[in-house]
């Protein structure tokens, strides 16, 4: 689908040559810069920041809706529609960052430049997130009245069965892209749009740092003379940890407003020519090289769901890579169906072969490739020497084929049985697959009894999900169940670097077995996630969940070194009032209670998911994306009362599908789909599209001009289309090499 959308783009920057904006000339489609050439085919137009788009079926209302000209009629219709990037007056960029979160507000004003002021059209909303991104809410303004976007729970939706369906959703790209398309808005209107969103900060040799995506294409500056215009960037920091943290770097020049214990606070406003044209990046470093944590504690809100006291349990690994880890036993499990074949397939063994390579020689593995049969590299565990390394490669070479079914039980089974005697090591299982299995459940129960019957540190379970078709929620429950962890590419393009990120972070394990003393006199207590996984120096663990009593003034967290000896950290409380805690914990505990609904087929837990992502902002997939309006009206007044104002406020669409993953498909799975053939498609072409260009065929008169008037004679009498075949044809290729020429001596001189 991000093929399709950058190609309606493109339509759109051609369908605005039509443009005339009086002695400054039309704004034509810059060249796209040098790096984007070598990105993947059909990407270059996808949004690098927020974007706001004109939706153009009709190409007869594009006009300049303050100066008027005359346009070439067009027949046809844009089947696809094409997407015209509006111009954007001004943009605000809010960050708060809450421990290893932060929520992203950006308010922009745009125009509707392109539509005749007579005629309207949608607005197509484009959001780019960075990593783990999590819409949270658009709303736009207009004179007069207001769309919002709002989360309803699924079971209401028998309520909403009049309601018109409207588009949005996620491309499946990185970064993550929200679009959403408002009702119809009339040409020449300015709108003000606030969008908002979550994501996760990265970490990386004691830094965290947060990628926005900021960088503003050539065309949506605002069109005509040049001029100064605001951009203003606020940056808030609360570390969660009460203790001194270094601001390390940004992108952009910031002014330091705010700097105290475990706080940072910046400011940003220019006046510019130009939008920026870098994301906005920052970092920040905990200088300690020992584990520091913290516990936050907040008390729910009256409308919460849940009346329990919300807790978070936060730590940081420190500077820990001089520290010697845990030797390492590896099973790895991969999945070789069918489905897998191809850049699947090629990229998991790229991952898996620089993973091999970056064992230590004291680390065992095993390698597990699955279908409808299972394949092992060696009956056991082998010490990860160059040789055996260099056999296990050739061995990949061999095996990796593509083809089968998917059966997952039997090669975890044999998994586990390999690292039943690690004595010592660190056990890991890391599951990489792109289907769903009918046993699913079933698998769970087996792991679990399993895993339960080792006495000493169990197998860890890391999962990874390719596409759509395989259930990430069972790989979740899987992982947690494990006390590993759960990754996704949603688009294959990125299986390697997404596989080598979890593989960094499941072989860097420092501290293993973490409990949380404390909570075991407390009472209803409710852990996120149940079973607490490892702290690895790749990554901060951040554990969260309810309980009802009062917390003792002590808080220890423990957990084994690599030696085996007990780490006891001693947790300071913090408090809670500048940090939305049960917002920041929103997101993993709705996808962890979600495993546990799909697990135990819960209706009642997912009625509390339902309820949580409503009160929180935060997507599930019991709950549904509406847009509403909002208009300010006056009533009609009697004669002893003045007309009063009232807000009215009406439900107009409902976005069309889930902003989840869902829970799989078993059935595209046993038919071998490839991942990525789940992605919707715009419709097909239902009338021939034009491209109204300014020079009226531009490059489309292979599509439009001569084939449709030699299709229109192939209906008329065979007499009669012999005659006007011949003439037609021949006018036509007269006409289409003058508007050739015309269009490649307008590219060549870069005229529009």
């Amino acid at each position: 689908m991000a093929e399709e959308f950058s190609k309606a783009v493109d339509d759109g920057l051609r369908l605005s040559k039509r443009l005339y904006f009086g002695k400054d000339r039309s704004v034509s489609p810059p060249k796209p810069p040098p790096a984007m050439h070598k990105s993947v085919a059909g990407r270059t137009y996808l949004p690098t920041s927020p974007m706001v788009y004109a939706v153009i079926s009709d190409p007869t209302i594009v006009d300049n809706p303050d100066i008027p000209s005359y346009q070439p009629h067009v027949h046809g219709r844009c089947d696809p529609p094409a997407l015209i990037p509006l111009p954007m007056n001004r943009v605000d960029l809010e960050v708060d960052c809450f421990m290893d979160t932060a929520f992203i507000r950006v308010t922009g004003s745009w125009r509707v430049h392109c539509v005749k002021s007579s005629r309207s059209c949608g607005c197509r909303i484009a959001i780019p997130m960075g990593e783990q991104g999590s819409i949270l809410g658009v709303e736009v303004e207009i004179s007069g009245k207001s769309f919002y976007t709002k989360l309803v729970e699924s079971k209401d939706e028998a309520d909403l069965s009049k309601v018109p369906h409207g588009e949005g959703g996620f491309l499946n790209v990185k970064p993550h892209i929200f679009t959403l398309t408002m009702p119809p808005i009339d040409g020449g209107v300015n709108l003000t749009v606030k969008m908002s969103w979550s994501q996760k900060l990265l970490y990386r040799n004691g830094e965290l740092s947060l990628d926005v995506p900021f960088t503003f294409p050539e065309f949506v500056v605002p069109p005509g003379k040049k001029y100064l215009k605001k951009e203003k960037i606020q940056l808030n920091v609360n570390s969660g940890l009460g203790t001194g943290i270094l601001f390390k770097g940004a992108s952009h020049l910031l002014k330091e407003m705010q700097s105290q214990d475990g706080k940072l606070g910046f400011k940003y406003e220019g006046d510019v020519v130009d939008w920026s044209k870098t994301d906005f990046h920052f970092s920040y470093a905990v200088s300690s090289s020992q584990i520091r944590g913290a516990v936050i504690l907040q008390s729910p809100s009256k409308d919460d769901v849940d009346q329990r006291e919300i807790f978070s349990v936060y730590l940081l690994p420190g500077n820990q890579r001089s520290r010697k880890g845990f030797r390492r036993n590896i099973v790895i499990v991969v999945d070789i169906s069918g489905s897998m074949q191809g850049k699947p397939l090629e990229d998991t063994k790229n991952a898996l072969l620089e993973a091999l390579l970056k064992l230590d020689p004291e680390d065992s593995f095993c390698i597990i490739a699955f279908n409808g049969q299972t394949y092992t590299s060696s009956t056991s565990l082998k010490s990860a020497t160059k040789e055996a390394i260099d056999s296990a490669i050739e061995w990949i070479g061999i095996n990796f084929i593509a083809g089968g079914d998917t059966n997952i039980l039997r090669p975890l089974n044999m998994a586990i049985d390999m690292l039943s005697n690690s004595n010592g090591s660190l056990p890991l299982i890391f599951l990489v697959t792109d289907g769903a299995v009918e046993d699913e459940r079933q698998i769970c129960d087996v792991i679990k009894k399993r895993l339960a019957s080792d006495n000493a540190i169990s197998p860890r379970i890391y999962t990874f999900g390719i596409g759509s078709f395989c259930n990430h929620y069972f790989l979740r429950m899987l992982a947690t169940i494990g006390r590993g962890q759960h990754d996704a590419a949603y688009d294959i393009e990125f299986v390697q670097r997404r596989i080598q990120k979890l593989f960094a972070r499941a072989s860097s394990v420092i501290l293993t077995n973490i409990t949380i003393e404390t909570l075991d006199d407390l009472d209803d207590v409710e852990v996120f996630p149940c079973h607490i996984p490892d702290l690895s120096f790749e990554s901060p663990l951040s554990v969260s969940g309810r309980f009802r009593g009062k917390l003792p003034e002590s808080f220890k967290v423990n957990g084994f070194s690599a030696d085996m000896s007990t780490i006891v950290i001693d947790m300071k409380f913090q408090d809670a009032k500048d940090i939305p805690l049960h917002r920041v914990c929103a997101k993993e505990e709705i996808e962890l209670l979600t495993a546990q609904a799909w697990l135990s087929e819960n209706k009642q837990l997912e009625d509390k998911v339902a309820k949580m992502s409503v009160h929180t902002g935060a997507v599930s997939e019991y709950t549904r994306m509406v847009i509403c309006q909002k208009e300010e009206v006056v009533q009609k007044a009697s004669k002893k009362s003045q007309g009063k104002k009232k807000d009215i406020e009406t439900l107009k669409m409902i976005l069309p599908h889930s902003l989840c993953v869902g829970f799989g498909n078993v059935t595209a799975t046993s038919d071998n789909l490839f991942p990525g053939t789940e992605e919707p498609k715009l419709p097909e072409a239902a009338e021939i599209f034009i491209k109204a260009t300014s020079n009226c065929c531009g490059s489309m008169c292979n599509n439009c001009c001569c084939l449709a008037f030699i299709k229109c004679c192939s209906h008329v009498n065979p007499q009669c289309a012999n005659v006007l075949t011949q003439l037609f044809t021949g006018l036509a290729c007269v006409g289409c090499l003058g508007c050739c020429a015309e269009l490649c001596c307008g590219r060549g001189n870069g005229g529009s």
